[in-house]
This record gives structure tokens, C-alpha cells and sequence, in this order.
């Protein structure tokens, strides 16, 4: 019984300390020893009692090496993988100024442009992109189909940067659209108004002319009827006169 707890006590020993697996013999086929039998219940049993302690330590494989993180490139790796690298935007503004440049694909969005030169001095090829006029981002490469690639990853990261300058260019044409639209719709609708009122006006002129003339025609109606009668009574009164006057002529006898 000493001699297993011993033996136990060995097994969960430090725990910097790791098994060594030992060579094969020609002895390791064979049936195990009592001895070795009992040792290997008493480290299942001492496992099982610490899992996270020494004895897990001791029976574990040997721990792997941490792999050393690499960093992130500037650039995705199917444009860096083909020979594209990182320009210096210094070196690149002094040669555009020295106008050692060579344009060979120019793409505008916006604010954003991308340009491809070639620097004949070095056959190398440069890929910038601006940002309102100011030199953001310069790569380099020496191979056209690499410098390509990398001006049309530009281009299309130039296209999904302007793309909300797109739309605000869109929506102020719409709402200017819009508003002039709104402006003639207003304008159209203040001259029917007018128009409406105009109408309005010369009907109620009218009417009321119609009515001043009724008015007038019924009045001439009754200034002419009795003027009329009084023509009538002038009349009747002169050939009543006639008839007086008449009477006074004496009787003449005839011949």
C-alpha cells in the first residue's frame, strides 16, 4: 500500500514536468506486471480526482507552438500577391510635379479619382487615388496586368465611396425637379384663381349691367306709357276744341 501511494505521488509530481513516451521493446507486447497494472489505476484514479491538475499534465501530449500572427497588408492579397506594392505619396507627388509621369487610365467619381501612370525612367507603374484633389492612396507595380488589377480595385473602391455623392447628386436634382415643378403648379393654380375671380367680376358686372337696363327699360316702359296717355288726352282735347270751334262758324244757306 506505501509503495502505490508512492508511486502516485510521483505521478503528480510538478507540473512543468512532461511524460517522455518511452521506446517500444520487444517486452511491450506481453501481459503487464502486476506492478505496472496497479500503477495504471492509480494515475486513471488520480486523473480522474484532478483533471486540470498535475497528473492531467503529466499524461496530456506535449503543448503545440503558438503561431506568430502576420500582419494585415494595406492592400487585398490577389492585388499583393502579383507584385503591387505600397508607393511612398511623396515620391509620387515630387514625380507628378517633375512630370515624369505617363497617364494611362484616368477614372473620375465625384471627388474621387483614380489615375494609372507609368514612369518610363524606371518602367514601373504607379496607382493613386485622389480624394477632393489630395493624393490618398499610391501603389506601385511593375507589371501592367498587376498595375490593372490594382486600378480597378481602386476604381471600384472609388465607385462605392461616391456612391452616397451619387445619390445626394440625384436626390438635389429631384428636389430642384421638384420644386420647380412646384413653382409652375403654384403659378398655374394662382392664374386660374385669377382667372376664377376675373370671371367672377365680369360676370357680377354683368349681371348687375342686365339688371340696371331692366331697370331702365321699365321705367322708359312707363315714362313711354304715360307720355302715350298724355298724347291720347292731348288729342282727344284738340278735336274737341275742333268740335267747339266749329260750332261757332255760322249756317250759310246753299244755293
Amino acid at each position: 500500500m506505501k509503495s502505490l501511494l508512492n508511486r502516485r505521488s510521483v505521478l503528480a509530481g510538478p507540473s512543468h514536468l512532461v511524460q517522455v513516451p518511452r521506446e517500444r521493446s520487444t517486452e511491450s507486447t506481453s501481459a503487464p506486471a502486476p506492478e505496472d497494472a496497479a500503477l495504471s489505476q492509480a494515475a486513471a484514479g488520480a486523473a480522474a480526482a484532478d483533471p486540470y491538475g498535475a497528473g492531467f499534465t503529466a499524461s496530456s501530449e506535449a503543448a503545440r507552438p503558438v503561431t506568430t500572427l502576420r500582419p494585415v497588408p494595406a492592400v487585398p492579397t490577389q492585388v499583393s500577391a502579383r507584385g503591387v506594392q505600397i508607393a511612398d505619396t511623396v515620391d509620387v507627388e515630387w514625380l507628378a510635379e517633375e512630370e515624369a509621369l505617363t497617364p494611362f487610365h484616368v477614372f473620375r467619381s465625384f471627388e474621387y479619382s483614380v489615375s494609372l501612370l507609368f514612369h518610363a525612367k524606371e518602367l514601373a507603374y504607379y496607382i493613386v487615388m485622389y480624394q477632393d484633389g489630395s493624393l490618398w492612396r499610391a501603389l506601385r507595380a511593375h507589371d501592367l496586368e498587376a498595375a490593372e488589377a490594382a486600378f480597378r480595385h481602386f476604381e471600384e473602391q472609388a465607385t462605392r465611396l461616391s456612391e452616397g455623392e451619387a445619390r445626394r447628386a440625384q436626390l438635389e436634382a429631384q428636389n430642384e425637379q421638384l420644386a420647380r415643378m412646384i413653382a409652375r403648379s403654384e403659378a398655374q393654380a394662382e392664374r386660374l384663381r385669377n382667372e376664377l375671380q376675373r370671371r367672377g367680376a365680369y360676370e357680377q358686372a354683368v349681371t348687375n349691367r342686365q339688371h340696371h337696363v331692366r331697370k331702365e327699360v321699365s321705367q322708359l316702359e312707363a315714362q313711354r306709357v304715360a307720355a302715350q296717355a298724355h298724347l291720347n288726352k292731348a288729342q282727344r282735347q284738340i278735336h274737341q276744341l275742333n268740335l267747339t270751334t266749329n260750332e261757332a262758324i255760322p249756317h250759310l244757306p246753299g244755293r
